[in-house]
């Protein structure tokens, strides 16, 4: 079987199913063979047995001692090919106990690269490392990420998933659903529900520190995010496989109007918008989503049974975190930033209220587009 087969990737490969995968797995630490398998790794591994068999075959006719040492290079050979630190050298590796999150990264990322969103930061960094450096999680880390597009929450969401695994997004342990791709029929939601708990449970048993990325929660239909209920919830195992040490992740539009009249309530009265607190949006967030059907958790028992572990609300992006987001995009070009021309990019965007015309409407979303009109300039 081809190495990219034995991964639970497309079509699959659950626990019980992997049949001639079993070399790799047994190599893998009971993993299925991970996508990016370097050639030289590969080549080793099925070169493996022929090269045993040459090596024993060609040995027939030499004395005991000569056969002697021919048997123990070939068994250093087999030990050293199957050496973990040897293996995911190769190949990329499910986290095991051992491994810590790479917390630095993570807090260097929401410090550079995410602009005006402090409770984002304060909560993302202390949930993430908090679940990752406990030793015996009663459930999976439940995150749900709320505002208008632009604001940061797919950066939040690919930070989170670097941290955990190198590869981040590319990472075959990382998994991307999108509601208007993925699940796009209402009425199939009951073959979306049995197609996701079984994408859910294969890579789980995979790699315990999965992550799951549902992107576009406000365009899922009702009813059908309930289906991973079991896999949040609080169960040691379930049919032997165990979910605690994996991390969803919700992003959605749902609950912004309310974020930002929060934000907006608060700049009228003349207070800092770093002095609204969690507590001043999360209690009244969730009951929003709760209550709003096209949220993707309208009366979804997710949060009925108190399952979803964070209401995190982004805020919206007012002229001067605009700025930084095209002066960081500028950076990552390797251009050298120009003031005239950063604020030209700025005043192209759209603000809201109509008339105090405070927050950017669609927050950081258009940076990109935008300064490709002022690329050659720069």
């Amino acid at each position: 079987m081809a190495a990219e087969r034995c991964a639970w990737q497309k079509p699959a490969c659950s626990a019980g199913a992997v049949g001639s995968c079993g070399f790799y797995r047994a190599l893998a630490a009971s993993r299925c063979l991970p996508r990016g398998l370097g050639r030289s790794a590969e080549a080793a591994m099925q070169l493996l047995p022929g090269l045993l068999w040459l090596l024993v075959s060609g040995s027939a006719a030499l004395e005991p001692i000569s056969l002697s040492i021919v048997i123990g290079a070939a068994s250093v050979l087999t030990g050293y090919l199957s050496y973990p630190s040897f293996y995911c050298g190769f190949v990329e590796c499910c986290p095991g106990e051992a491994d810590r999150p790479n917390t630095t990264a993570l807090k260097e990322d929401l410090d550079n690269k995410l602009f005006g969103q402090h409770l984002a930061k304060d909560v993302i960094l202390k949930a993430v490392t908090g679940f990752r450096n406990n030793p015996n999680p009663k459930k999976p880390l439940t995150l749900s990420l709320h505002g208008w597009g632009g604001t940061g929450k797919n950066f939040v969401s690919q930070f989170i998933a670097k941290s955990i695994h190198k590869a981040g997004q590319k990472s075959k342990f990382v998994h991307l659903f999108i509601a208007t791709l993925h699940f796009p029929h209402e009425h199939q939601i009951t073959l979306y529900k049995d197609q996701l708990q079984t994408w859910i449970r294969g890579n789980v048993s995979a790699c315990a520190r999965s992550v799951f990325i549902f992107d576009e929660m406000d365009k899922l239909h009702p009813g059908l995010i309930d289906a991973i209920k079991p896999f949040l919830d609080y169960y040691e195992q379930i049919d032997g496989v165990s979910y605690r040490r994996a991390i969803f992740i919700f992003l959605s539009n749902a609950g912004g109007d309310l974020i930002n009249k929060v934000a907006l309530d608060f700049w009228r009265s003349g207070k800092d918008r770093k002095q609204i607190q969690l507590k001043d949006l999360e209690p009244v967030l969730s009951v929003a989503v709760f209550n709003n059907k096209n949220s993707g958790l309208w009366h979804s028992s997710l949060i009925d049974k108190n399952l979803i572990d964070y209401f995190v609300p982004f805020l919206p992006l007012e002229y001067k975190h605009l700025k930084m987001c095209i002066k960081a995009e500028i950076e990552a070009g390797g251009k050298k930033i120009n003031e005239a021309i950063v604020d030209e990019v700025a005043k192209e965007m759209t603000f809201f209220p109509k008339d105090e015309k405070i927050y950017s409407d669609k927050g950081c979303k258009l940076v990109e587009q935008k300064l490709l009109y002022y690329w050659e300039r720069l």
